[in-house]
């Protein structure tokens, strides 16, 4: 499960895509970039489980951005 689930525009002109995010995950701070197309970029190292939390990444972006 993600904790403290954040996001935020990449850019002040909001009508551009792309976003970063950042949340922890079984007690280790990760960070990235989620894509207009999708796609995750990580600011560092990836998560164990990796597919796992793209899902969940995917979930959450999906309910906050495209709702």
């Amino acid at each position: 499960m993600l904790q403290h689930f954040s996001y935020k525009p990449m850019y002040d002109n909001k009508q551009l895509p792309g976003w970063t995010f950042a949340f922890f995950f079984r007690n280790t701070r990760y960070t990235g970039d989620y894509m207009p197309e999708g796609d995750i970029r990580w600011n560092g190292e990836a998560p164990t489980e990796e597919e796992n939390v793209k899902k969940m990444i995917h979930e959450l972006m999906t309910f906050h951005i495209y709702d």
